[in-house]
């Protein structure tokens, strides 16, 4: 698949792309009954008031019921449309059971219209099937991962994404994340088989700022160009070094090195090792 370009007949059009949806897609149209209407809270709280910032504005989206749970066990399911979910960055696809049943699902990569998939404990090693991650052999590519038997797809959702299984023990599996974290999960959570679709979603080049504004991203402005009483980097003649001997947030809070995961947390026992962070990527 080839990103697409356009002629530089404007300044905004001269360093954007974008994806050749058209060759992707088999549907424009979303299926009605598992789509409503809803409103994005773009960083506002019930009061109103902005509690994120550089969030606002946006094209209205419809919401797509993506099934994440994936109770429906034994019953196998065939892929009828490839489909754009503006609230994702994977492709989305609408799964037609053998007993009528249709729901949405996060597509993987090399999936077609007419393929099928299962969600069984013992189903083939097969992309899109689903099944108990302690049946998964070493090496295999996974997404939409369970943190707990029956609890849902939480990790591994995005486009391109994948975590590689790296080990088996009699209650845990080995997971490799994209970040670079492992760690342990129950090996009677279920994952899906595959790599998630979309994978080129990293290489779009938004080109323009009106782009950011259509995502509902508004801009972010630099501390050292605020006036003193506004950031902590902010004020002085000209252009002034930092001046503080850490790094820090608009409120004072240090970044930028700072460990922020709680070191109580339930999960600790379950990381083996951590992501990499940093600009050199050291752990």
């Amino acid at each position: 698949m080839a990103i697409k370009t356009y002629k530089p007949i404007t300044p905004g059009t001269r360093q954007k792309t974008t994806l050749p949806y058209r060759e992707l897609l088999t549907k424009n149209e979303p299926y009605k009954p598992l789509v409503k209407g809803y409103k994005r809270a773009v960083g506002r709280n019930s009061f109103g008031r902005i509690t994120m910032r550089h969030k606002g504005g946006g094209h209205k989206r419809l919401y797509r019921a993506v099934d994440f749970v994936f109770d429906k066990k034994n019953i196998p399911a065939r892929i009828t449309s490839i489909e754009y979910d503006p609230n994702r960055t994977a492709f989305i696809g609408l799964a037609v059971y053998a007993d009528g049943e249709k729901r949405y699902i996060v597509l993987p990569q090399s999936v077609k219209v007419g393929d099928q998939f299962i969600v069984s404990e013992n189903a083939p090693i097969a992309p899109g099937n689903r099944l108990a991650l302690k049946n998964i052999p070493v090496g295999t590519f996974v997404f939409n991962v369970e943190l707990k038997p029956s609890g849902g797809a939480k990790l591994i959702r995005s486009a391109g994404s994948f975590a590689v299984v790296q080990g088996q023990t009699d209650d845990y599996t080995l997971l490799k994340m994209s970040s670079g974290e492992v760690r342990n999960i129950p090996n009677l959570a279920y994952a899906s088989v595959g790599q998630i679709s979309n994978e080129e979603h990293r290489l779009v080049v938004i080109g323009k700022a009106g782009r950011t504004r259509h995502m509902g991203i508004r801009p972010t402005v630099r501390g050292t160009a605020m006036a003193a009483v506004d950031h902590p980097y902010g004020g002085g003649e000209g252009r002034q070094p930092r001046g503080t001997r850490r790094p820090k947030t608009k409120w004072g809070k240090i970044t930028g090195g700072r460990k922020t995961r709680k070191k109580k947390k339930y999960s600790r026992h379950l990381i083996i090792a951590r992501r990499k962070v940093g600009k050199a990527g050291t752990v």
